[in-house]
């Protein structure tokens, strides 16, 4: 059986953890809300595919990758460094929380393996000197092209928000690649959108299953709300289709209100928008749907 002395009992007792690590980057970035690109999620219309490189990170089963980009994008896009970042391999392995489960030797490799897939994707470049790997954001539509920061003028510079609360108060810790990819789909969307389950392969390229299970883990983190709708159906059998509808939320944030938006995923109106937590509305009567609201976070 492994013993430790006080003195070492000590030291890893002030060691920073993975969430230290990511709140202090954060924090050094100054930025409350991370905006990306919706274009990560779906490609704009007209497109050849609508599928976002986001579909690429499902479908592989790369959370890590996943949740290493979105915290280089946090890192990244207030522009301060150029785009870049740089830190010693053993940091980014912290960030990834590789090391929890990893010598420290097999932890850095594992945080170089997992930037260069962000690379391969098209979506990073980074170098390496000795120990330390400097990281330098590209477009989030993984064209290769420089990164700039997204102004909402045009289609493909529509953003959607991250809260810093995400990885501040741990839900990133929690979450799973379904839930993850479908925080970030509703997120992308108008309020009260609908999110059927049977369109993801089309409009966003992971299957009817991945979307539902996606859905489910968010209302089971507490992340989204659900809220029914229905309209009527004179010829429909006479039972109730099952939806799921939802809403992504920040516990610290008001509560807003916002009735008469049923939209299409992929149909945004632009404005860059932050998760809320609603009040849960239930009506009642023929049929309904899935749908969901993303409150403007200018109004909060």
């Amino acid at each position: 059986m492994m013993t430790t002395s006080p003195a070492q009992r000590d030291n890893y007792a002030v060691r920073a953890t993975g969430r230290d690590t990511r709140t202090a980057l954060l924090k050094r970035s100054a930025r409350a809300n991370v905006p990306l690109r919706k274009t990560f999620v779906q490609a704009s219309r007209g497109a050849a595919r609508r599928h976002g490189p986001l579909s690429d990170f499902v479908t592989g089963r790369d959370l890590r990758a996943l949740k290493a980009y979105l915290m280089i994008v946090a890192a990244c896009s207030s522009g301060t460094d150029g785009w870049s970042t740089t830190h010693d391999s053993a940091v980014w392995a912290r960030l990834m929380d590789i090391q929890k489960t990893a010598t420290d030797q097999a932890a850095r490799t594992g945080a170089w393996r997992t930037l260069q897939r962000l690379k391969a994707r098209g979506l990073i470049a980074c170098t390496r000197a000795g120990t330390w790997i400097t990281v330098t954001l590209l477009r989030e539509d993984g064209s290769g092209e420089a990164y700039d920061r997204p102004r909402g003028e045009s289609e493909k510079e529509r953003f959607l928000q991250i809260p810093a609360a995400f990885w501040t108060k741990g839900y990133d810790e929690q979450i799973d690649l379904p839930g993850l990819a479908l925080l970030l789909t509703v997120a992308r969307e108008k309020p009260w959108s609908t999110f059927p389950a049977e369109k993801a392969p089309e409009w966003y390229g992971w299957s009817p299953d991945t979307h539902e299970r996606g859905l489910k883990k968010l209302l089971a983190l507490g992340l989204v709300e659900r809220r029914e709708h229905f309209t009527k159906a004179p010829l429909a059998p006479p039972r109730l289709q099952h939806g799921l509808p939802v809403q992504p939320h920040v516990r610290d944030a008001a509560p807003q209100e916002q009735e008469g938006h049923h939209q299409r995923p992929g149909r945004g109106d632009g404005h860059d928008r932050c998760p809320q937590f609603p009040e849960k509305e239930v009506t009642s009567s023929a049929m309904h749907r899935e749908n969901v609201r993303v409150p403007d976070p200018t109004n909060n």
